[in-house]
């Protein structure tokens, strides 16, 4: 393809990305694409379509396009290796699988959903819209309006 002929908005799985990038970086505009696993399928499709790993999104044609979706759908069924799926050993089915977009955040969304039914202590804390992962929150992670420190009267500095 000619320069003239870049396509400067390109469609991969129900995003549209600029086509004036680089094929990884275009590829971790997908939700559920991280760079390890972008650079993993740039270098399976210059492999099986026979282009440069470091090919702009959109001087690739139609048919190009569709094969690098296909694999960023479905990276364990091109090579891409298991450890780099972001669904491994799914609770319901037991398999490895890859999520992006929507599926991704309705997984998540269910994943939370259920912590909170079981009333586990993580579902408690994302239930009260504290944090999860052992953060402090004595003086950061504070939503809305926030509140200094506060002195009792007749402390030194209070002003009285």
């Amino acid at each position: 393809m000619a320069e003239e002929e870049l396509r400067h908005i390109v469609r991969i799985a129900g995003k549209d990305i600029k086509g004036g990038l680089p094929l990884a970086m275009a590829l971790t505009h997908v939700k559920g694409v991280n760079m390890a696993l972008a650079n993993a399928i740039a270098k399976q499709a210059s492999e099986e379509l026979g282009v440069d790993e470091k090919i702009h999104l959109g001087m690739l044609d139609e048919k190009q396009i569709e094969v690098i979706e296909k694999i960023v759908l479905e990276p364990s069924k091109h090579g891409i290796p298991q450890w780099m799926l972001n669904r491994r050993k799914e609770p319901i089915k037991g398999e490895d699988t890859h999520l992006t977009g929507h599926d991704l955040d309705f997984a998540v969304k269910g994943d939370i959903d259920k912590e909170k039914k079981l009333r586990s202590y993580r579902g408690v804390r994302h239930s009260a819209g504290l944090t999860v992962r052992g953060q402090r929150t004595r003086t950061s992670g504070r939503k809305g309006q926030t509140v200094g420190v506060r002195r009792r009267k007749g402390t030194k500095g209070s002003g009285k």
